[in-house]
């Protein structure tokens, strides 16, 4: 078997190298992402159709929305699925390789707690910005959900998955992971109802005094915020059962 697999592995490696000569130079003008008329559209009319100066936030959430929205879709049944595979329920102590007295042992590190308890503020303050920021500047609701997540994973390794729990326990997870494809989807029908296509936020300004373009950076903004909210949940929530061999109790 391990024959085999070198020789597939060298087989896959030998045709992707081959197709390298397909490929165009390193920022060729020319190529075809460049010189397509629909790159070259998104380059010089992005600002005036959105008011977004972040082009590719703009294409994300807006020119390619319907993508973005089931992207999210896919993060949020990837983790439903983890937990419908991996959860398990009783009151069995086993653990999986390593001992119970190991597992349970609460820490007492001042150091570590201390430095914790200074940087989560400010790792949750700085996904914040991200997440707000995202459509001015490079960010948006994944980048800014992934450092969120990781913030209540960190209060996981610095204590104990008890202790992180006690700020996002499961049911708040699955709660806030379904919001935030609410909010997402609940753009979409918001535009249905106006009488838009589906996620065509600039109707919108019906709903606020702002003109249409306005209504199409403040969109993206809202749905962005829906995306971070399924992000945080769905990470920390994979990372709960995997630590956890699916128990959701103490962990690391």
């Amino acid at each position: 078997m391990k024959i085999i697999g070198f020789i597939a592995v060298c087989i896959t490696g030998w045709l992707l190298l081959s197709a390298i000569n397909d490929f165009p130079d390193f920022g060729d003008p020319h190529s075809p992402a460049n010189g397509y008329r629909l790159s070259q559209y998104y380059i010089t009319d992005t600002f005036t159709d959105t008011s977004v100066p972040n082009m590719v936030t703009a294409v994300l959430a807006d020119y390619r929305g319907y993508d973005t929205l089931f992207e999210t879709v896919v993060i949020f049944t990837a983790g439903i699925a983890i937990i419908g595979i991996l959860r398990r329920y009783g009151s069995s102590d086993k653990s999986v390789g390593r001992s119970k007295a190991f597992i349970e042992e609460p820490r007492k590190d001042l150091l570590i707690h201390t430095t914790c308890r200074l940087l989560i503020p400010i790792i949750q303050l700085f996904a914040l910005y991200v997440i707000a920021h995202g459509h001015h500047s490079p960010g948006g609701g994944f980048q800014g959900g992934a450092i969120f997540g990781a913030s209540f994973i960190l209060l996981a390794l610095a204590h104990n998955l008890k202790t992180a729990e006690k700020r996002m326990p499961e049911r708040r997870i699955l709660t806030l992971a379904g919001v935030g494809i609410f909010i997402y989807a609940g753009f979409g029908l918001a535009c249905l109802i106006l009488g838009n296509n589906f996620l065509d936020y600039s109707i919108l300004h019906k709903l606020l005094p702002i003109t249409p373009i306005e209504a199409r950076s403040h969109s993206m903004l809202g749905v962005e915020i829906g995306v971070a909210f399924t992000v945080t949940a769905i990470m920390f929530s994979i990372y709960s059962n995997l630590v956890s061999s699916s128990r959701m109790k103490e962990g690391l």
